[in-house]
């Protein structure tokens, strides 16, 4: 047992569950003192495995741990989160924060009241991409719009929630991460028996930027991108390879008689390569010991994300 470390447990083992099985068991500073996930076939063979105490009623052992990772299905997010914050001030669930706009302002009041240290799993701006992105554009001249692009093929593991609330909410919480706050929402989009696979919305930001983001699960080809559109630049940022590359004018030639020509410079920004949940659960387990960080998406976060969308929602179905 580790004398120092921060006491975790675990709720929820499914794909992203078991991932940050796998990370917390990285790190030196972590103890996980239990996991807990409704299948307890698979449970108890994760826990066998990586010699952590598997329980079936986690609730039951928070007296035990200093934080707790929610990674249940959606709807069991706002009850968790009120269970466990009667005990336990730090936690990590994964987005979205809730499963309507109603529960997810009860919990943010719930988390404030209780001055609980709570982060959404908004994994993207620990992306080491979107980190060199929000660098380039803190450098710009006037940043006049960015546009994201989200595909996917449908998942067979993905039954409770449709595309806005499965990708494009990646992209709404860096949209306003990146862009500020939002003035107005339109968006329209394509759905099957009432379950959305197709979106896309203009966000228009309090600054006058725009955001236009568009999210597919009808896509065969899968593609994370940003673009970036500045006075002075436009940023192409590949989320994926974790790339950005950036085009400047650079002078405009006239040669009398001639057409004139212009030319242009490009540039690659260096990104490091590190995992993006790892620097996810570094925040977390920093900001149990200290504080939030800049980067800490937190229930406000998790709202203002969740309003967006449900507006979304509410426009292509309407």
């Amino acid at each position: 047992m580790k004398a120092s470390a921060l006491k975790i447990g675990i709720i929820g083992l499914g794909r992203m569950g078991k991932n940050h099985l796998r990370i917390l068991l990285m790190l030196k500073e972590v103890e996980l003192v239990f996991i807990s996930d409704l299948n307890t076939e698979t449970a108890n063979s994760l826990a066998a495995a990586h010699g952590v105490p598997a329980v079936s009623d986690p609730f039951a052992a928070l007296d035990t741990v200093d934080a707790v990772v929610i990674c249940t299905p959606t709807e069991t997010h706002a009850d968790y989160i009120r269970r466990i914050g009667s005990s336990v001030r730090n936690i990590f669930v994964e987005k979205p924060l809730a499963a309507t706009v109603e529960e997810a302002r009860t919990v943010k009041d719930f988390v404030d009241a209780n001055d609980l240290n709570l982060q959404v799993g908004f994994i993207e701006r620990y992306n080491p991409a979107v980190q060199g992105l929000k660098n380039v554009l803190e450098k710009s001249e006037r940043v006049i719009s960015v546009d994201f692009t989200r595909t996917n093929k449908l998942s067979a593991r993905i039954t409770d929630v449709d595309v806005v609330i499965d990708l494009m909410i990646h992209d709404i919480d860096l949209a306003l991460y990146l862009n500020g706050p939002a003035r107005s929402v339109a968006a329209h989009g394509f759905a099957n028996d009432d379950v959305i696979e197709f979106a896309s919305t203009l966000i228009t930001h309090d600054n006058g930027r725009f955001s236009r983001i568009q999210a597919s699960r009808i896509t065969e080809k899968k593609m994370r991108k940003i673009e970036a559109t500045c006075s002075d630049m436009f940023v192409d940022c590949e989320l994926l390879r974790k790339e950005i590359l950036i085009t400047r004018q650079s002078e405009i030639i006239q040669v009398e008689g001639q057409p004139y020509k212009i030319t242009g410079t490009q540039e690659a920004i260096q990104v490091r390569p590190q995992e993006a949940l790892l620097s996810e659960l570094l925040a977390f387990t920093t900001s149990c010991r200290i504080h939030p960080g800049d980067n800490h998406p937190d229930a406000k976060a998790g709202l203002s994300a969740l309003k967006i969308a449900n507006t979304i929602r509410n426009e292509v179905l309407k």
